[in-house]
């Protein structure tokens, strides 16, 4: 894989680390900020709508700027949204501030998912998006616990610093090795934008994109209140909430791994085993959820699994996709954030429904028996390889 693959992914990482980081800050934001865990919780979903709406936005903008300077503009906004949130002290701000750093990351993501796979042979884009991806799934394992010890001992505050800290290298890194030359020198003779956005209108494209958002939503309703899980549940301290922030990113970066093998040329059986499983395991982690060592397990297998069909369905997108070639990595940005907008949202209406805190991992089977249901007649869209 190409150096600028790698470099896009270690800015990825820091931005994954910043949408993920709040499961385990959400008690400490609710309390210090005086709202309810369900209300801090729509930051979650804030930061997922300007995802998924700003994705087409940004990327039907910038899709003949120069590349370098739109990933750079993008990452820099980003960390200035995060040393704003460091010193709010108002939650609507706050909120606020979290769509404006939206905004960038959609930017930045669809503008880097285009580059990834126009870095690697069409035959290879499930490879090219597992490395990106990566950058998502590390900051799960090392970001992600990071920031939550960091907010544990310091302050959630502490941990947007954090953050802002981390987008400085990455950008660097971006200046010293992304061409500076423009996408349209890039893509002489590509389609219109109207060509690229009537894709939008192919069912197959709609279906993936559907199946992806539903399968992240089941990710992001129960990763987004763990927290709880851990320590009222499960009855352990706080500072285990880092370690099952550990174990749900080191299976997702298994899960991104696996996709990235499996997901150019045996996307069916991916599918069809991860699929399986996954249903059966959000009932079974809500049923076992209060015994440590198979909370533990069953989060570590979760990730993996969650990752996995993700990963794959995502890799779709982009293989659907591929007549619309700077607005495809706009279209895996959406559908990725619709999940995770909607996911968190179905999630809190179930924590005062008589489930408690067990709720968001009912919701999650349900969303992913949802999945299965509407792909089983489609199979052979959803399984097809590279050529279709």
């Amino acid at each position: 894989m190409p150096l600028p693959l790698y470099l896009l992914a270690m800015a990825v990482f820091a931005m994954g680390t910043s949408e993920f980081m709040l499961a385990g800050l959400l008690p400490d934001i609710s309390s210090d900020l005086d709202v309810t865990v369900g209300t801090a919780a729509t930051l979650t979903s804030a930061f997922a709508v300007g995802m998924a709406v700003g994705a087409p936005l940004v990327a039907a903008l910038a899709r003949h700027w120069p590349r370098r300077s739109s990933l750079l503009g993008f990452i820099l906004t980003f960390a200035a949204a995060h040393a704003a949130g460091a010193v709010t002290t108002s939650f609507p701000v706050l909120l606020a501030i979290r769509v404006v750093a939206a905004l960038a990351n959609a930017g930045f993501l669809a503008v880097a998912l285009t580059a990834a796979a126009t870095l690697v042979s069409p035959d290879r884009k499930g490879r090219a998006l597992a490395v990106l991806l990566s950058g998502t799934t590390v900051a799960t394992i090392a970001g992600v616990p990071g920031g939550s010890l960091l907010g544990t001992v310091l302050g959630w505050q502490a941990t947007f610093w954090a953050v802002a800290a981390l987008c400085l290298p990455a950008a660097l890194g971006i200046l010293k090795a992304i061409p500076a030359g423009r996408v349209r020198q890039e893509a002489t003779g590509g389609p219109a934008l109207r060509t690229e956005l009537a894709e939008l209108a192919r069912r197959p494209l709609i279906l993936v994109m559907l199946l992806g958002a539903l399968v992240n939503a089941a990710t992001s309703a129960s990763f987004t209140f763990l927290a709880p899980v851990v320590t009222d549940t499960a009855g352990l301290g706080e500072r285990w909430i880092s370690v099952v922030l550990v174990l749900f990113g080191a299976g997702s970066f298994a899960g991104v791994t696996i996709a990235g093998r499996l997901s150019d040329q045996r996307p069916g059986p991916v599918f069809a085993v991860g699929g399986s499983l996954l249903l059966i395991g959000w009932p079974t982690l809500a049923v076992l959820a209060d015994e440590p060592v198979a909370l533990f397990a069953l989060v570590l297998v979760q990730g993996a699994l969650s990752f996995t069909l993700g990963s794959t369905l995502i890799t779709r997108v982009l293989y659907e996709a591929a007549k619309a070639p700077t607005m495809a990595g706009s279209y895996a940005t959406a559908a990725l954030n619709v999940g995770a907008a909607v996911g968190p949202l179905i999630a809190a209406t179930t924590l005062h429904a008589g489930l408690g805190n067990l709720g968001p991992m009912w919701a999650s089977g349900l969303l992913v028996a949802i999945t299965l249901l509407i792909a089983f007649p489609f199979r052979t869209v959803v399984t097809a390889g590279p050529s279709a």
